[in-house]
């Protein structure tokens, strides 16, 4: 693998927070599952995940990272939203790695160059018989890719629609990374955090870091009363 695309993969290197431990799966165990059982005989060497913004694609991607890493497979995690700006001779080499996830594959749809590269790499992993996770926003039929031949290859695996958490799942979710944060946190607390604050995912553990680092800063305890304070809710 060349120098630059080495570089590239470290600039883009997964989040060490976004791990299956800290992930409350709700209706998607199955997902989960599916990731994990890829380095089993029977699984799945393609997997494709879709879902709305915030509903975890990313972090499933990324976790089935550190999971392969964990089983001794290196793994490059690739998103297509942040590398389209660059050829898609970044792809060059990935099928080496025993597990190439490449995330908001939307991203790039339309784009004739990055779409023949994209199919390019996916044959040459399967060639090798590697593993290859792509998400996107959409089922693989409505994201938009004009290539033909890529747009099939999209749907050969298994495909997954990640579904929306409940609002109970909601708060499982967040006591669950509030604990792999350290903190304590009451069902009541994470029950007006969840009907204050933003409503996706995403929103809500960046909410929650930002509440963690306040109560360090002010030595202060993750309350209702000290949440109200510090977002002026």
């Amino acid at each position: 693998m060349s120098e630059f695309r080495q570089q590239l993969t470290l600039s883009v290197a997964v989040r060490d927070d976004a791990r299956f431990a800290n992930y409350h799966a709700g209706p998607n165990e199955q997902i989960v599952q599916a990731l994990q059982a890829q380095w089993t005989v029977r699984g799945e060497p393609f997997i494709y995940l879709w879902g709305a913004h915030g509903v975890g694609c990313s972090h499933l991607l990324q976790a089935a990272c550190h999971y392969a890493e964990g089983l001794g497979h290196q793994s490059v995690y690739l998103p297509l939203d942040e590398l389209a700006e660059y050829s898609p001779a970044v792809l060059e080499s990935m099928e080496q790695l025993p597990l190439v996830a490449l995330d908001n594959v939307q991203a790039i749809a339309g784009n004739r160059e990055w779409e023949e590269g994209v199919f390019h790499l996916f044959n040459r992993i399967r060639d090798r018989q590697g593993h290859l996770l792509i998400a996107g926003h959409q089922a693989p039929n409505h994201l938009g890719i004009e290539l033909p031949d890529l747009s099939s290859r999209l749907s050969w695996g298994m495909v997954y629609q990640v579904e929306p958490l409940e609002d109970d799942d909601k708060v499982l979710a967040v006591l669950l990374r509030a604990r792999r944060r350290g903190l304590n946190m009451s069902d009541e607390v994470a029950r007006f955090i969840l009907t204050r604050g933003p409503r996706d995912m995403q929103g809500l553990f960046d909410l929650l870091e930002q509440l963690d680092q306040a109560s360090l800063s002010a030595q202060r305890k993750l309350t209702i009363p000290f949440i109200k304070a510090e977002m002026g809710w």
